[in-house]
């Protein structure tokens, strides 16, 4: 199985400076690079940490920001969500003081740490789970691979089935990834809309997302599988109890809307579950 990242993509947002090292100690096994105000970068390798002999500065922190935004009005607006998607899917999550008004946070100034999350791709990880029963849910921590192999599930479902994806973030299918031939995209719209407009209007036989976060994307999802859409969706989790136990999925749960359950594991191999969820 080919490993895919966009490697080139990901050291444009970097400052020159850090270029190299970064490349030289990362290309095949960098999971993240944590950038924080006056402390070395941190590279997780596999696992590890392993720290670059320099200090952070103010001006490094820009220059990703405005690398990984272009400049763009919608992606300095996902900063107020605490994150930024940079070319090729790599995900920016972003520390430092909030701004809020009317206590709804509209953005972050002065910021002082980043984690960029490196996103890699493996087209075929996700074939044994194609033939799974009804809706799929794939469960597992933070980091463990939930988005890797959501993306190709429905790289293999698209195929075959119409797969309309709500891809809020756009970490899904960055330009450059390979995707299904019956497959649509609509990025950068919030979840719960999004399930609503791509059901009205694109007609799929499966709608895709990733990360159920909140009461109005389980909702959401409710009423699409009502309307005998397949769903393709991950969750945080361990396990079906693990998710009764949680308000926000509750109403999944009672309802029996999934089928499988794809379980994760960290070394990011899986396991399937059929379940009434």
């Amino acid at each position: 199985m080919q490993m895919m990242c966009a490697w080139k993509q990901l050291l444009s947002v970097l400052p020159p400076r850090l270029r190299p090292e970064v490349d030289r100690l990362g290309k095949t096994a960098l999971q993240e690079l944590r950038l924080r105000l006056g402390m070395p970068p941190e590279l997780v390798l596999s696992g590890e940490s392993r720290w670059l002999g320099c200090c952070v500065s103010r001006e490094d922190l820009n220059y990703c920001i405005n690398a990984a935004s272009r400049y763009s009005p919608w992606a300095a607006a996902t900063t107020a969500q605490g994150y930024l998607t940079a070319p090729g899917g790599h995900r920016i999550g972003l520390c430092g003081e909030v701004v809020c008004k009317d206590g709804v946070v509209t953005g972050i100034r002065e910021i002082s740490s980043l984690c960029i999350r490196v996103a890699r791709d493996f087209p075929g990880i996700a074939k044994r789970a194609t033939d799974a029963p009804g809706s799929i849910l794939i469960l597992g921590a933070p980091g463990w691979g939930k988005t890797t192999l959501l993306r190709d599930l429905i790289r293999q479902i698209g195929e075959k089935q119409c797969v309309s994806v709500v891809d809020e973030r756009g970490e899904l299918f960055p330009e450059g990834l390979e995707r299904g031939k019956k497959t649509d995209i609509l990025t950068g719209c919030p979840k719960s809309p999004g399930i609503d407009m791509v059901l009205r209007t694109m007609g799929p036989d499966c709608i895709a997302v990733d990360e159920i976060t909140a009461e109005a994307d389980a909702r959401a999802l409710l009423r699409a599988a009502n309307c005998g859409v397949r769903l393709l969706a991950t969750a945080h989790g361990i396990s079906a109890a693990d998710l009764r136990r949680r308000s926000v999925y509750r109403p999944l749960a009672e309802s029996g809307v999934f089928q499988t359950l794809l379980i994760l594991r960290q070394d990011k191999s899986f396991r399937a579950e059929r379940a009434g969820l």
